[in-house]
């Protein structure tokens, strides 16, 4: 299988070990569903902005199609509660009605964060392809509560590409689980969005601080330059 030279992401080359191949690497898609990519999702409805959100779907759908064209695996995951909402949790249930759109509560396409709803569903633009494992996760990390790990542990994976909504939430506690779990964590800049452009930055910041305390950060266009 076809291995690629490091990424030039910083604050060091990506993998820190060389090269990588779609046999260790997979892009993971943090949770670009209708719910936080939508004025109508549940985001829009507590009143943030939602158009950072918006602006990445067009590059993480370049990403996504360059990465299945050469056999990378793909992973998508999604945030939402059962429909009887028994893994909600009390402090997370009453935080969302404090910001007027509590979770389960009916929003203008469904039940906001609730699974099966059509505000829960990942944007069109980028639904998963067959065979492309989806995982649902009840919190901000895809690690907890899930078998995300068991996924790559069983497919080999070592090296992680994260892309994906909200860079300050659940694309960064993901990233810093992985980084704990000894995964290879490299951030991509321009697909990567949260509602307040400062906090995203800051989360740049954070990553690349230490000599890359939880991994690097790079962009689609240096990705793709070692993909060339």
């Amino acid at each position: 299988m076809t291995a690629y030279p490091q990424v030039k992401s910083d604050p060091y080359a990506w993998p820190f070990d060389g090269r990588f191949s779609p046999s260790d690497t997979a892009l993971i898609v943090i949770d670009m569903q209708r719910d936080f990519c939508d004025a109508d999702g549940w985001v829009g409805q507590h009143g943030a902005d939602v158009s950072p959100m918006r602006a990445v779907i067009d590059p993480i759908k370049t990403v996504l199609e360059r990465l299945r064209s050469l056999g990378f695996p793909i992973i998508h995951t999604r945030e939402g509660h059962r429909p009887d909402l028994a893994d909600l949790n009390d402090n997370k249930r009453w935080r969302s009605a404090r910001e007027g759109a509590e979770i389960g509560s009916a929003g203008p396409c469904g039940r906001m964060l609730t699974r099966g709803e059509p505000c829960w569903e990942i944007v069109p633009e980028l639904a998963p392809a067959p065979g492309e494992p989806i995982i649902d996760k009840p919190g901000k990390g895809a690690f907890y509560a899930t078998d995300l790990e068991q996924i790559l542990r069983a497919r080999g994976i070592r090296n992680l590409i994260f892309t994906g909504v909200t860079t300050d939430c659940c694309v960064h506690t993901t990233m810093r689980d992985a980084n704990d779990r000894g995964f290879e964590c490299m951030l991509l800049d321009d697909c990567c969005a949260a509602s307040l452009t400062h906090n995203h930055a800051a989360i740049l910041t954070f990553t690349k601080m230490g000599d890359g305390l939880f991994g690097t950060v790079g962009t689609s266009a240096q990705l793709f330059e070692a993909l060339s």
